[in-house]
């Protein structure tokens, strides 16, 4: 896990008593299904993930992620070879779960740390997109303006302390469903180690972009070279 999203952890596990008493009850995480947004669907080797996207709130973050599930958009590997029509979340695993907080994934190293795969870009945060409800899709980064490629998914709503840890600080690029938040329930729950790093790993198959409207984004054309395994700080 990047290094800010790290100490949230820290916070949100010797604080999970007391936040479970405090914060309001958690809303089902369902998406805008609206057909005017675009939709991803994680195909893991637990199940399904459909999370709707948002273009209008974070266009840069959802131009990345669309553009690295589908391979339009070239990415390094930490030898720095470019990877050209490779999707890069393609057989990456969650490498870090978490119970009550989140899973997070998109390292194609499966660490967590190394070089980014892409240049990094700014955050994009809007007033009214807060961490108040599951299933919010977001990037980690290692500080402000340092999005690449990993990305979590949270368990539960954030209010108070942890809610003010996350508001502003990540960028919200799409809103997971009902069942969806119950997988990520599923993943956080699975016995891990002390780094969080799930001892059985769930991995990405692939990432299908549906875009507004209900087409489907075509995958990239074949990679020319070997993909190698780019990790982020």
């Amino acid at each position: 896990m990047r290094n800010a999203l790290m100490a949230l952890a820290i916070v949100v596990l010797t604080t999970l008593s007391s936040f479970a008493q405090t914060a309001a009850p958690a809303k089902p995480g369902t998406a805008n299904t609206s057909s005017s947004q675009p939709t991803a669907i994680i195909d893991t080797t637990a199940g399904k993930m459909t999370c709707t996207l948002f273009p209008d709130k974070a266009p840069i973050g959802v131009a990345n992620f669309i553009g690295l599930s589908s391979g339009t958009k070239d990415w390094k590997t930490p030898t720095g070879a470019t990877k050209h029509g490779v999707p890069l979340y393609d057989g990456t695993i969650f490498h870090r779960v978490i119970p009550q907080f989140m899973i997070q994934g998109g390292d194609p190293a499966g660490s967590g740390s190394g070089p980014d795969p892409v240049k990094a870009f700014k955050n994009e945060t809007s007033p009214g997109l807060l961490f108040d409800k599951p299933g919010r899709l977001a990037y980690a980064n290692a500080g402000p303006n340092t999005n690449t490629s990993q990305f979590f998914i949270t368990e539960v709503a954030f209010t108070g302390q942890q809610g003010q840890m996350l508001n502003g600080n990540y960028t919200i690029f799409g809103q997971c469903d009902e069942a969806s938040v119950a997988l990520v329930k599923q993943i956080a729950a699975m016995s891990r180690d002390s780094n969080d790093r799930p001892y059985r790993p769930i991995k990405i198959n692939h990432i299908t972009i549906q875009k507004a409207g209900g087409a489907t984004k075509a995958a990239g054309t074949p990679a020319k070279k070997p993909a190698t395994a780019p990790t982020t700080k």
